[in-house]
């Protein structure tokens, strides 16, 4: 085979050595540069003119690592083989493919699979025709690989403006990057450029084992005090196929030390106006890091403040008021700082009302003032019983009455701090006798053996006595007293047995004075009820009466009218029935009259009821009623008897009396429960 090869390559550079002149020449045309990611596929292309096709020119591929000029051929072609060399870099990753042709124009392209950073190298194609010479075409393969996120570290410690050289101010690192990416310092979004004894950078390139590139910088710079609150950051640039990316780090502060060149002192707490009793905090803060060492006064009394600088005054008074001074020392620089500022604590003392107690006949008049000191504006109100009365310091009062008295209270109030304010009473009297309050001019009205309960209330000064009597002349004793100062409040029982008077008598060392209240004693009512119905029959008659019913006081007695039987003849005659209903009397109210008067109408009306019922008893054995013919018939069974029954009943709360049926009249003890019978 390597006979037959060399053997088709001299008869190919004969016959193109033969035929140079009459054919054109060999061109080949290639990309300057391929740029891709590591790990990416790679594609470089050869294009070529040639008029003896494909078929009829020998193809190369071949890498050459710069510096060096040697030549590695990858993969050769003819019109007989394709052949990728074995035991190179590329021997399993790569292929070349032919994309077509348009007229004498071919496109062979390589294809590089998994590309390395190794693999950035110059790629050189070869074309060698029969008739069109020899040709060749270089494209750089160029492998990117895009750095970690970029980290910042700042120093720890604080640094001093007044460092003789360049302090550390933080490092910035970029890693496993391809080509190397590059480090920009800014402070302030303005970037940072190496000065001498003033601003140094210092960066650090590392290889790693992969190929890839690390970055380290460290910043180094004189500070200043403005540097406190400056912003540091790095801006990392790297290259990536087809332009340049950027990637910036978080930003950081430095902790900068100065000097303190002067000193601020002000009240924290509270806020606005200060009063006495309040817990005030004073704080000291001067412009220097770190702080100094500070002391407060207040005049020429030093006052210990806490370690931050802070003096708490626990319930300040007015004693506290003034200035306080706070001053630092700075032992590197040996300067004294010192600051100031002005308390005042507001203070308002305990009213003062004038006078505080006094006594006025009725009718005169006074005047009273109230004030306390401050340190501020103050407002007056006077007050009684919880209602304003009067605003201003001074209080006049003009004819006095019982209503005047009592007591006022003056509230000073300080208008610009919410709920400073102290207050006094005036305790005033108004002497004069007594006054009662008018009862009710209605009679009081209450049943008899009932209590009544009677108040007095009356006022004056000196506080009135109460004493309680009756118009039958007796004294009644009170149940309850109540006194004030300038009243009192009496109550007494009275049980009411009849129509009486009590009377209220009030007195001091100025008059008295008195009421009465008079009581309507009620007696017992009565309320008459049901009806009185007589009946009579040819065998048996009955006579019922029924008493109106009667409510009353009096014992109460249940007589029931004997029942009175009579054999009649046996003639049946049936005899009507006869009903009498007396009337129902309403019950009133009694006063004076007793109730005997009303149980002798009730006995009347009985004995009238009873000799009606006689009467009839007599015209009907007579036959003179309902068609008797005198006969009696005298079949009838001995037993059979004609009965005549006059019954009366009362309630509970009556007297009653039962009489007969010829009248007789018995008592009611002897008539409960008897009956009489009459046999003809």
């Amino acid at each position: 085979m390597a006979l037959l090869k060399k053997a088709f390559v001299g008869l190919f550079m004969v016959f193109h050595t033969c035929t140079w002149g009459a054919w054109a020449v060999m061109e080949v045309n290639m990309e300057d540069r391929v740029e891709v990611f590591r790990k990416d596929t790679a594609q470089i292309t050869c294009m070529f003119k040639s008029a003896d096709g494909l078929g009829g020119v020998m193809i190369q591929w071949v890498y050459v690592a710069p510096p060096s000029t040697e030549r590695h051929r990858i993969y050769y072609q003819d019109s007989t083989m394709h052949i990728v060399e074995k035991g190179t870099l590329f021997s399993d990753r790569i292929s070349v493919n032919d994309t077509g042709a348009t007229g004498e124009q071919r496109e062979l392209v390589l294809t590089i699979r998994d590309v390395t950073l190794n693999d950035a190298l110059d790629f050189i194609c070869v074309v060698q025709g029969l008739t069109d010479g020899t040709d060749e075409g270089l494209t750089q393969l160029k492998v990117f690989e895009t750095p970690a996120f970029p980290s910042i570290e700042r120093v720890h410690t604080g640094i001093s403006v007044t460092n003789e050289f360049p302090s550390k101010i933080g490092s910035c690192e970029a890693k496993n990057g391809f080509p190397r990416p590059n480090i920009t310092w800014y402070r302030d979004n303005t970037p940072l450029q190496n000065i001498a004894n003033e601003v140094n950078m210092l960066s650090l390139v590392t290889m790693e084992a992969s190929g890839m590139y690390s970055v380290k910088s460290d910043l180094s710079m004189m500070v200043t005090k403005e540097d406190k609150d400056s912003e540091f950051y790095c801006e990392v640039t790297y290259l990536v196929p087809g332009g340049t990316r950027m990637t910036e780090t978080p930003r950081i502060n430095i902790t900068v030390y100065f000097p303190t060149t002067s000193i601020s002192v002000w009240v924290e707490s509270p806020k606005g106006d200060v009063k006495e009793g309040d817990t005030v905090e004073l704080q000291c803060r001067g412009d220097g890091n770190p702080q100094p060492p500070l002391s407060f006064y207040h005049g020429d009394e030093e006052k210990t403040a806490d370690s931050n600088g802070v003096l708490v005054l626990k319930g300040a008074s007015r004693a506290d008021s003034g200035t306080y001074k706070c001053e630092s020392w700075d032992f590197d620089t040996d300067v004294q700082t010192m600051g100031n500022t002005t308390l005042m604590v507001n203070y308002l003392d305990p009213a003062v009302v004038e006078p505080e107690t006094r006594t006025l006949s009725l009718g005169e008049g006074m005047t009273a003032t109230c004030n306390a000191l401050s340190s501020l504006h103050t407002k007056a109100a006077w007050f009684k019983d919880g209602q304003q009365v009067h605003k201003g310091h001074t209080l006049t009062l003009k004819n006095a009455m019982f209503d005047t008295a009592g007591t006022y209270v003056c509230v000073i109030t300080v208008p610009s701090i919410e709920s400073m304010e102290t207050s006094d009473t005036l305790r005033l009297f108004v002497q004069g006798p007594p006054e009662i309050r008018e009862p009710q001019n209605t009679p009081i009205e209450e049943h008899l053996e009932k209590t009544v309960n009677l108040s007095c209330h009356a006022r004056g000064y000196p506080v009135p006595s109460i004493s309680w009597s009756s118009s039958d002349a007796q004294v009644l004793k009170s149940v309850s007293h109540k006194a004030t100062e300038d009243a009192i409040h009496s109550v007494v029982s009275v049980k009411v047995t009849s129509d009486i008077t009590a009377f209220c008598n009030a007195s001091n060392d100025h008059g008295s004075e008195a009421v009465s209240f008079s009581i309507k004693a009620i007696k017992l009512t009565t309320k008459p009820a049901s009806t009185t119905t007589t009946s009579t029959t040819s065998s048996t008659s009955t006579a019922t009466v029924t008493s109106p019913t009667v409510s009353v006081t009096s014992p109460t007695v249940s007589v029931t009218s004997p029942t009175v039987s009579v054999k009649s003849p046996t003639v049946s005659v049936k005899t009507p029935t006869v009903s009498v209903k007396t009337p129902t009397v309403s019950p009133k109210k009694v006063k004076k009259e007793g109730s005997g008067v009303i149980i002798a109408v009730i006995i009347i009306c009985i004995l009238l009821l009873a000799i009606l019922g006689s009467v009839l008893y007599f015209l009907y054995k007579k036959g003179k009623i309902c068609g008797r013919s005198g006969k009696q018939d005298l079949t009838k069974e001995k037993n059979n008897k004609d009965n005549i029954v006059v019954e009366m009943k009362s309630d509970n709360t009556e007297e009653a009396v039962l009489l007969g049926v010829n009248g007789d009249k018995k008592l009611p003890s002897d008539q409960s429960n008897e009956y009489l019978d009459v046999q003809k």
